[in-house]
């Protein structure tokens, strides 16, 4: 029998001990707590559903018009310190926040950006039932539209600065915003998706425009149209709003420009167009990265390539390499579900 030669602990070492093992105790409780705080509960608890389908803005549309996207505009949001920047998304001619944005939006807000869009641009004269159309204002409306808006997310959420992620038109107006209206000192980072750096001649309506001036017969078809989109001719090469931002430069000192574009883009003619070099601009033509995408104008919001395309270029130190997988005209790619997690 072994016999323990320790001494007896009196009352007084025991309290001790004890008071001992409930600080440890305490501590450790402390630590857990402060991890559950810093640590989401479950991985995929604040996961939103990224559809990379076109169809599904449409859908949206029809069941909430003119909702802001999944994941955007909760004004209570607080840049991280990993993205302390928040994101704008301004949507293209005749489009609005809810079609436009329905797999960008989510996307983003992923990956832990404050997201925020709107519908600027609207006509009271051009409204259908369920869906309002936007972009149809001149666009230098448009950009002072968009200051204000900017200014109203800066103030929510305490942020310097804002990137801007636009679609076709929302790809320009935004520099006029930028070079003219004072924008350059609060966007860090433009991201444009189909973009139209030097206007477009869809379906040769420019050269036929110019044509019609030639003969004297443009103006008539001009004062018929300008009532439902007063936008509409901003978008010609050689009209004083092409002209205008183009002169020195699209791209303003202090901001980075990424472009992305498709080689089957219908109505930005040429493609090129979106094109542009200057030091702090970036050009990207998703074919050029995957031979199996096939987006147009439409679907490229839609599009996994052009997606990664704008995570990269929003967060350029932790670039990821873009998917190749089958996109389809107008569509997008409906069975595909993301990168492996």
């Amino acid at each position: 029998m072994r016999v323990d030669s320790r001494p007896a602990m009196g009352i007084r070492e025991v309290i001790q001990a004890r008071v001992r093992v409930s600080a440890t105790h305490f501590v450790l409780i402390v630590a857990a707590m402060a991890a559950m705080l810093v640590l989401p509960a479950s991985a995929d608890a604040a996961q939103l559903p990224v559809r990379y389908d076109f169809t599904q803005g449409i859908i949206a549309q029809g069941a909430n018009p003119n909702s802001p996207p999944p994941g955007a505009n909760d004004w209570n949001c607080k840049p991280s310190s990993a993205h302390p920047d928040p994101v704008i998304l301004v949507h293209g001619l005749l489009a609005n926040q809810t079609v436009n944005w329905q797999t960008i939006s989510p996307l983003l807000a992923n990956h832990g950006y404050c997201v925020f869009s709107l519908t600027y641009g609207t006509l009271p004269n051009v409204s259908f039932p369920g869906y309002q159309p936007g972009g149809l204002a001149p666009m230098e409306q448009s950009a002072a539209q968009l200051a204000d808006f900017v200014s109203g997310v800066r103030a929510a959420t305490g942020a310097r600065k804002v990137d801007i992620v636009g679609h076709s038109e929302g790809s320009l107006m935004p520099d006029y915003y930028v070079k003219y209206l004072g924008g350059s000192q609060f966007v860090r980072r433009y991201v444009g998706i189909a973009t139209i750096w030097h206007g477009t001649d869809p379906l040769g309506l420019a050269t036929l425009n110019q044509i019609g001036k030639a003969y004297g017969i443009s103006q008539a078809l001009e004062q018929q149209i300008t009532p439902y989109c007063q936008s509409c001719y901003e978008f010609f090469p050689d009209s004083s709003f092409i002209t205008k931002l183009r002169d020195g430069g699209v791209a303003a000192r202090g901001v980075a420009y990424t472009n992305i574009v498709t080689q089957n883009d219908e109505l930005v003619q040429p493609y090129t167009s979106g094109i542009d070099q200057a030091p702090n601009m970036t050009n990207f033509v998703v074919q050029q990265q995957c031979g199996l995408d096939q987006a147009e104008h439409i679907a490229v919001v839609a599009d996994p390539v052009a997606a990664q395309d704008v995570l990269n270029a929003l967060d350029p130190k932790h670039q990821a390499p873009v998917p190749c997988t089958l996109v389809l005209p107008a569509i997008g790619a409906p069975l595909y579900s993301g990168p492996p997690q």
